[in-house]
């Protein structure tokens, strides 16, 4: 049944609208996610489509009419995940991913025991990257030592999100962070931000979960490599100067562009017309990793090159020492990718989860696949009917080796889980 799965004492569920009119999308998500828990709701979550966004002010005292909650956050969107209201019997219900339509999901999470946290944070209030941790604790006002998850919901203008992942891992090193960026404001429209009974246009809101609850994480950044490792002999901010092959044949003193003009021709035919549009850099995420393989890099943009030095420019600082390594991204790739990661970690984590959050780039979706609903259906078909809500972002929040990383083409999961 998809739309109450309990794991222990928890229960999880989701309602998806595609209603036009917010009073009736609110109606329909607040009446089908509260039978659907059939328990009381210690938590919330709430997608709304930017096709309402002129309407974000308005949600929430739509939502207080009909229901109270203790705790909530949620975002704007250009597209929304979940399980969509039925008529009739309200089972084997898949996962919808709605885009560039109207769209309203809510989730309800009940979680005995578990203590739930959020908070806003403004962005001109961040404590300094200098700063000891206890100054981001106190900030956040979350304490370490009960061991939190949090979900992270920003502004892509206004958060500072990557100080302020830095900051999170700083102070809390052994948590899991997963969330995105809202998306679909654009010109005079807000993103829209929810936390609680609050509506904000800026900064970030987030939701710590503590005590008998984890958060696992799963993310797809889908790409293949291509070519050999290399290593960066010299770098400047994100303009990678000079590499050598890490192993394998006689030192070349070629430039980057030409190491990456040689590996083009050793491409397919169907590779190289792949690479025009979808040629990624992969930089490992461990430096003491001996061996590495797919999955092990943090996928940045080609940015540009420069043909008078031969430099090859990523969207990311690069550093003297790392290794790199070229990728491709289509919708194969991209398929096996999140199916693999998903299947590695059913097998490692064989109970049933609760519920999970699902935060997916713009640019996947039907723009890749040509298919609607392609990686919420891959989800339940390796985990089960396992309710699932979410959003199109304008960048992932996940961890990749230990640290948390802004991403982008990527499709993170939040699994909620007994902890």
């Amino acid at each position: 049944m998809v739309e109450t799965m309990t794991a222990s004492a928890m229960k999880w569920a989701t309602a998806l609208s595609t209603r036009p009119s917010l009073e009736a999308a609110v109606n329909e998500v607040v009446e089908t996610a509260q039978a659907r828990l059939d328990a009381p709701a210690d938590v919330g979550f709430l997608f709304i489509s930017a096709t309402f966004a002129s309407e974000y002010p308005r949600l929430l005292p739509l939502l207080r009419e009909r229901l109270t909650l203790p705790a909530l956050i949620g975002c704007g969107g250009g597209g929304i995940i979940g399980n969509p209201v039925t008529l009739g019997e309200l089972s084997e219900v898949p996962v919808h991913e709605i885009e560039d339509e109207p769209a309203l999901c809510l989730c309800l999470g009940h979680l005995p025991g578990v203590t739930v946290k959020t908070f806003w944070l403004d962005e001109e209030r961040l404590p300094d990257l200098d700063s000891p941790p206890q100054d981001w604790v106190d900030y956040i006002g979350v304490d370490p030592a009960c061991e939190p998850d949090f979900v992270l919901i920003s502004d892509p203008v206004t958060s500072k999100i990557k100080d302020l992942l830095q900051g999170f891992d700083f102070a809390y090193p052994s948590a899991v962070k997963v969330g995105g960026l809202a998306s679909g404001g654009g010109g005079q429209r807000s993103n829209g931000l929810f936390c609680d009974d609050q509506y904000y246009e800026e900064g970030s809101v987030g939701l710590a979960l503590s005590g008998p609850v984890q958060i696992q994480s799963v993310v797809a950044q889908g790409c293949r490599p291509v070519g050999p490792i290399f290593r960066v002999v010299e770098g400047q901010r994100n303009v990678i100067l000079d590499i050598e092959p890490e192993e394998g044949g006689e030192t070349q003193d070629d430039t980057p562009l030409e190491y990456l003009q040689s590996l083009l021709q050793e491409l397919t035919e169907d590779e190289r017309e792949l690479a025009q549009h979808s040629l990624f850099v992969g930089v490992a995420h461990s430096a003491f990793r001996m061996e590495l393989r797919q999955g092990d890099f943090l996928i940045r943009n080609l940015v540009g090159i420069d043909p008078r030095v031969g430099a090859v420019a990523i969207g990311d600082r690069v550093r003297s020492g790392q290794r790199i390594q070229f990728h491709l991204r289509d919708h194969t790739t991209s398929t096996v990718d999140l199916k693999t990661l998903l299947q590695q970690h059913r097998q490692e984590h064989p109970e049933q989860a609760a519920g999970a959050l699902m935060f997916s780039c713009l640019g996947r979706g039907e723009d890749l696949y040509d298919a609607p609903h392609h990686d919420s259906s891959l989800f339940q078909q390796v985990m089960g009917d396992v309710p699932v809500s979410g959003f199109f972002c304008a960048g992932e929040i996940g961890p990749i080796g230990g640290a948390t990383f802004l991403h982008g083409y990527t499709a993170v999961f939040g699994i909620i889980a007994p902890g």
